[in-house]
């Protein structure tokens, strides 16, 4: 007679920190990983690296980030300057508000706002800003870069030729969002005809998806430079296939838009200073919170303690985002962040979102971009500080981080997730700074996420955790898994200490996350 099993099994995962003097690029994927930290290895500085690493991730994880997208960086110089860089998307200038009428109920999205007719905020042409990715990049590599645009491109274009990596992950991505997809023709063809994929030479579980109309974007781009891409014939076609899907982004639009360089927002935190990117990211919010960590001595408090002060923080600090932030009151996000740090100690911080899986479940037929649905992040509702309006940016989550200390550039951190990414970074910046942990050990840690006002608590916490979260907020216990994803997904690198390696560390449940050091 077989006996019940009568206990449960629990899981652990693990990926050991990597330790470098020569560079580490830490991202969501191993292939772009790797693609910049061979950058690093030909002589290539940590934004090199960096644009290359970002490309490569709009080809092999595309439902994530990409070119259709938007982002901001930060950059530190070995000497310990910190330069902001925003490149987030922009309403289109001809955006109506009337266009989106509420119908009730909820988005049933990230921010649970009132319904919009048809979702048109959410999916389809209507939901699409202007993105700043290539803008962004290409600003970025131009000020603090040392290798051409064509040069960084090169491993994307390469990638997109041969086609992207489909295993069982990738077939996760296009299963959940296939009721999605199928509705828009070129998406359909792109992700779900299996036809298209053909044996993978060396991973026989897997199979590779040609991008061929994506490749012919991209070999176009380092040919004629980034500026083809908002007022060259990829801008001409893009426009074309924008009107067919009932998009109001114009010529116009593309034309004006400009990545911008701005003075990072800067808060000492214990012994460190914290730069975030200003204004309309998660970077204030994450500086608010971190004052509230500030007046508490966190490296003598127990894991219960310092998570009932974790969510505390957060959550007092979303209720002032979510009623006062927002274009008008500024001076499933499905996003990649990747950092990295090179041989001199330069480093960058960089996130980069097409916002919902897949963004606007819209890819363009010319081009073989996945355009974002930015239209998402406006609040429907009129009168709100973050409400839709033409022509500007909305209030957006993504928040990297690099942190110096005593002038030098000591982390570059940053996260995926939407709402939950600066509560994640909070948690993680006080374990490396409060607790003195590893890359490795902050991010194996257990986390909470405070992002709603029910607090998620990993089921690995200690048992007291939850309890003492309970105490003023309600808690929810939950698994970091890979789907649903209910934690950010943070990935690091760290300068060594008195001129030893750098380490660098990724998500341990986030499959092709990893981190990479140059040869």
């Amino acid at each position: 007679m077989t006996k019940p099993i009568t206990t449960a099994q629990t899981w652990s995962i693990s990926k050991p920190q990597v330790n470098s003097t020569g560079g580490i690029v830490a991202a969501q994927h191993r292939e772009a990983a790797q693609a910049g930290a061979k950058i690093l290895s030909q002589g290539g500085n940590a934004m090199d690296a960096a644009v290359t690493t970002a490309l490569v991730l709009s080809v092999v994880e595309p439902w994530l980030s990409g070119i259709g997208g938007g982002g901001f960086l930060l950059h530190a110089g070995a000497g310990g300057a910190v330069d902001a860089l925003d490149f987030n998307l922009m309403s289109p200038k001809a955006i109506n508000p009337s266009d989106y009428p509420l119908v009730g109920g909820s988005d049933g999205d990230w921010f649970d706002w009132p319904a919009v007719k048809d979702n048109r905020n959410i999916s389809g042409g209507t939901s699409i800003c202007t993105p700043g990715a290539v803008a962004g990049l290409a600003a970025g590599l131009e000020r603090f870069g040392t290798m051409s645009w064509g040069d960084v491109i090169a491993p994307a274009l390469e990638i997109a030729e041969r086609g992207m990596t489909v295993d069982w992950f990738a077939d996760l991505a296009f299963a959940v969002d296939r009721t999605n997809l199928i509705q828009n023709p070129a998406a359909a063809a792109l992700f779900l005809d299996p036809a298209v994929r053909r044996p993978h030479p060396d991973t026989p579980a897997a199979k590779l998806l040609p991008m061929p109309h994506k490749a012919a974007t991209l070999r176009r781009l380092a040919e004629q430079g980034p500026q083809d891409f908002y007022e060259g014939e990829t801008a001409r076609l893009l426009l074309q296939d924008l009107a067919a899907q009932g998009s109001v982004l114009s010529a116009e639009d593309l034309r004006d838009y400009r990545a911008e360089w701005k003075t990072p927002q800067v808060q000492a935190y214990r012994d460190r200073d914290i730069h975030v990117i200003p204004g309309l990211s998660g970077g204030p919010s994450l500086l608010r919170a971190l004052d509230h960590l500030e007046q508490q001595d966190m490296s003598n408090l127990g894991a219960a303690q310092q998570s009932a002060v974790f969510a505390t923080a957060c959550r007092a600090s979303y209720e002032h985002r979510l009623k006062r932030l927002g274009h008008a009151a500024a001076g499933e996000d499905c996003t990649s962040h990747l950092s990295v740090i090179d041989g001199k100690g330069n480093m960058v911080s960089l996130t980069n979102t097409l916002l919902s899986r897949f963004g606007s479940k819209v890819v363009m037929p010319q081009t073989g971009i996945v355009m974002n649905n930015g239209m998402m992040w406006f609040d429907p509702r009129a009168g709100q500080p973050n409400s839709i309006k033409a022509g500007v940016k909305p209030l957006a989550n993504m928040s990297p981080v690099i942190a110096t200390r005593n002038g030098q550039p000591e982390i570059a951190l940053g996260a995926a997730g939407g709402r939950q990414i600066f509560p994640a970074i909070l948690q993680i910046l006080s374990y490396l700074i409060d607790q003195g942990d590893s890359p490795e050990a902050a991010l194996h840690r257990p986390r909470i996420d405070a992002s709603t006002a029910t607090i998620l608590v990993d089921r690995r916490a200690a048992s007291d955790v939850a309890t003492a979260i309970s105490e003023d907020h309600p808690v929810q216990m939950t698994d970091d898994t890979v789907y649903p994803v209910q934690f950010s997904i943070p990935s690091l690198v760290q300068a060594g200490s008195n001129g030893g390696p750098a380490a660098g560390a990724v998500h341990p449940v986030s499959p092709w996350a990893a981190a990479v050091a140059a040869s």
